[in-house]
C-alpha cells in the first residue's frame, strides 16, 4: 500500500490504514483505529482506541516560527495526545502539544495549535482555527470558520457560531508593552456567541451570557444577559428555558 510505518511505532489490534500514509518513530496507536489515505502521524504521537483519522490529516506537526515574528517555540513540547473515539476530518492539522479528550469531533480543514486542550464530547467545525495555549472545555461547539485566538478559554457547554473572531492584542502588534497585557477572551460556562460576532482582548462573557450576531464586544458581559450591537450593550435577560442549567436539570433550576 506504499505506507511507511517506523519499526518503533506500536499499532493496536484491528487498525486499518489507507494508502500512502506515514507513521513515524515511537507513535502509539490504540485498537480499532481507522487511518485514511495520505495521513502523516509524527513522532511520539499518542492515538486512543477507535479514533478515525481521515484523508490528508497531519497529526503531531511541530510548530514553526517566522524569523521576524514574535512567537516563541518551546523546546519541550510534548507529543500530541488524542483520546478514544475521536474523529479527525480531512486535511486537518493537529500540532504537537495538543491534548484532545474523548469523542471529540474535528471537522475538515481545522487547525489545532500546540499547547491547546479540548475537553470530551466537544465539536470543532470545518475550517476552524484554534491558536496555541487555548483551553476548551467539555461539550463545547465551535462552528465553521471561527477563529479562537491564543490564550483564550472556552468553558463547558459554550457555543461559538460560524465566523466568530477573537482578539488578544489591544496594541495591534506594536510596542513591547503589549506582551504584558496579551490575553484572549474568557467565555464562561454555557455562554453563546452569535454568528460574525467579534470579541476583543481579555473580554469575559459571563455564565450563560449571549452575544447577538454581528456584535462587537468591547466590555465584559454580565452573567445571564443578552448583549447586542456595536459596541455591544445589555438588552435583556436570557430566557430561563434557554439556560443550559435548565436543559440539563429542568427541575429545581434557579433563574439568572
Amino acid at each position: 500500500m506504499n505506507n511507511y510505518i517506523d519499526k518503533s511505532a506500536n499499532l493496536g489490534k484491528g487498525c486499518e490504514i489507507g494508502f500512502n500514509s506515514v507513521i513515524l518513530e515511537d507513535v502509539r496507536i490504540g485498537d480499532a483505529v481507522k487511518i485514511g489515505n495520505n495521513v502523516s502521524i509524527r513522532e511520539g504521537s499518542i492515538i486512543g482506541d477507535r479514533v478515525v483519522i481521515n484523508d490528508n490529516a497531519i497529526i503531531g506537526k511541530r510548530p514553526q516560527a517566522s524569523k521576524t515574528g514574535t512567537l516563541k517555540i518551546s523546546s519541550d513540547i510534548q507529543p500530541v495526545n488524542i483520546g478514544a473515539s475521536c474523529i479527525v476530518g480531512c486535511s486537518s492539522i493537529i500540532y504537537a502539544g495538543a491534548k484532545i479528550g474523548q469523542e471529540v469531533f474535528i471537522g475538515d480543514y481545522a487547525s489545532i495549535r500546540e499547547d491547546t486542550e479540548i475537553g470530551d464530547f466537544s465539536i470543532i467545525g470545518c475550517n476552524v482555527s484554534v491558536d496555541n495555549k487555548v483551553i476548551i472545555g467539555k461539550y463545547v461547539r465551535v462552528q465553521t470558520g471561527a477563529y479562537i485566538t491564543s490564550l483564550s478559554i472556552l468553558e463547558d457547554y459554550t457555543f461559538i457560531a460560524p465566523n466568530v473572531a477573537m482578539a488578544n492584542d489591544n496594541f495591534l502588534g506594536r510596542t513591547q508593552e503589549r506582551f504584558k497585557y496579551r490575553k484572549g477572551p474568557h467565555v464562561k460556562k454555557g455562554a453563546r456567541i452569535g454568528i460574525n460576532a467579534t470579541l476583543l482582548p481579555g473580554i469575559v462573557i459571563g455564565e450563560e451570557g449571549v452575544v447577538a450576531a454581528g456584535s462587537v464586544v468591547t466590555r465584559d458581559v454580565p452573567p445571564y444577559k443578552l448583549v447586542m450591537g456595536v459596541p455591544a450593550r445589555v438588552v435583556r435577560d436570557v430566557p430561563k428555558e434557554q439556560l443550559i442549567t435548565h436543559l440539563l436539570h429542568p427541575e429545581g433550576v434557579k433563574s439568572g
